[in-house]
């Protein structure tokens, strides 16, 4: 299966944000891609990067809702799985809210971020709901797919509830900035993840300049062996292919051995 990660910079135009992305999504398509994902706020500005001003949800969007059906009606036409990331409101709440769209069109469901961080230029807590969809797995076209929304990737327990619940394929949306990680941990951190849950982890990136924060693209993909596949450019947009056999899951040392050989009896209680 060929899968598209899309890290394109983004204007204050988000009308014109979304077009770009919907021709990415069919360039990608054209190209072979069955599954095409998009980074964190993926067709508007960083919000939280400075502090939130009173009712920030208001620049928020339902879901299902305009961008939602945009990008329905892209998957239907080209036949792909689309995995998207944007500010979502519901009544007087909001959330960043991937939507998973199957490649017949289908808004299968949507995962919201469920950590909030909050410090300089990533002021989250105030624009953001912490998420109350837990850790889906989406059985699409494309395989079992689940998301970890960027601060959810750091927590061992809900990487390892995606593999419980079955995931093949984690997307991870992200905003992540230069000079944030040191060198290495960037993309060590998910192949660990990877390793030991025994799935791929597909992570795009937000790419470009904002307010206070560059974006620095270099979105990749992993394998179930913790094993780089790919490696997008930095600071640049981009559309980052990757080939990977959903299959090579049932092989992984985490199917094996790993997941088998839990005990959730007895340290349940520690990470609960």
């Amino acid at each position: 299966m060929r899968i598209a990660l899309v890290q394109q910079s983004i204007t204050t135009d988000k009308d014109a944000n979304v077009r770009r992305g919907l021709d990415a999504l069919e360039q990608a398509a054209r190209a072979g891609a069955e599954l095409v994902a998009f980074p964190e706020l993926a067709f508007e500005p960083f919000h939280p990067q400075r502090p939130a001003a009173a009712a920030p949800w208001q620049s928020a969007e339902p879901v299902p809702g305009p961008t939602t059906d945009r990008f329905a009606r892209a998957a239907r036409e080209f036949g792909v799985v689309v995995i998207i990331n944007l500010y979502e409101r519901d009544g007087d709440r909001a959330f960043d809210t991937s939507p998973v769209i199957d490649a017949d069109g289908t808004l299968l469901g949507r995962t919201r971020m469920i950590h909030i961080t909050d410090y300089p230029c990533f002021h989250e807590q105030g624009y953001y709901t912490p998420g109350d969809t837990g850790a889906p797995v989406y059985r699409t076209a494309a395989g079992a797919i689940g998301v970890a929304i960027c601060y959810d990737r750091h927590y061992p327990e809900y990487m390892r509830a995606l593999a419980v619940g079955g995931a093949d394929l984690v997307i991870v949306p992200q905003a992540g900035s230069v000079g944030e990680w040191p060198d290495g941990l960037y993309e060590a951190e998910m192949q660990v993840a990877a390793f030991q849950n025994g799935y791929f982890v597909a992570l795009c990136n937000r790419v470009g300049k904002e307010d206070c924060l560059t974006f620095a693209g270099e979105s990749f993909v992993c394998g179930p062996d913790g094993v780089l596949l790919g490696r997008a450019p930095s600071l640049q947009d981009a559309v980052l292919h990757a080939d990977i056999q959903l299959a090579a899951t049932a092989g992984s040392h985490a199917r094996r051995l790993f997941l088998q050989h839990r005990r959730p009896e007895l340290y349940g209680g520690w990470v609960g």
